[in-house]
């Protein structure tokens, strides 16, 4: 047999209050919002990039153009990315070869002029295999790139 619930006509038992505002501990003030010094108030204004053509704000360090955008004045003009169709004189079958054969010697990265990481793999053999694996993973999905960024190519052999 159920014993049924309360029904809506009987007695609800009355609410308890909230309780009371945490006291501070010991002799630490209460919390005003203030933040850190030199902080901005919670709600104040966020800091925001320059519109094109304007100035950067005081204290703010120069932000990148938008595309199409010249560089603020007195910031460097930015290195011009490669020309896209652009490719490597190194072939990406060598590379692949290479990788499978002697990749744990580096011998792939020394080919695409990457003499820096092909020391290391070469003084951990690979990077115990591990590196080499990814570095044989990305030029078979075509996605390695020689000392100068550009993609190796498939068509001649140099």
């Amino acid at each position: 047999m159920s014993v049924p619930g309360p029904t809506p006509a009987d007695p609800q038992p009355e609410s308890t209050p909230y309780p009371p505002a945490q006291q501070p501990y010991g002799g630490q003030a209460p919390y005003d919002g203030a933040g850190y010094p030199g902080q901005a108030p919670y709600g104040g204004p966020a800091p925001q990039a320059p519109y094109p053509g304007q100035a950067p704000y005081a204290g703010q360090a120069p932000q990148a153009p938008y595309p199409g955008q010249a560089p603020y004045a007195g910031q460097a003009p930015y290195a011009a990315a490669a020309p896209i169709g652009y490719a490597s004189r190194k072939n990406l079958l060598v590379a692949s070869l290479l990788c499978f054969f002697l990749g744990a010697f580096g011998v792939h990265r020394f080919y695409v002029g990457k003499v820096g990481t092909g020391i290391l793999q070469l003084v951990t053999v690979g990077g115990l295999g591990i590196w080499t694996l990814i570095d044989f993973i990305m030029l078979v999905c075509q996605a390695f790139k020689d000392s100068d960024g550009y993609p190796l190519r498939w068509d001649t052999v140099h």
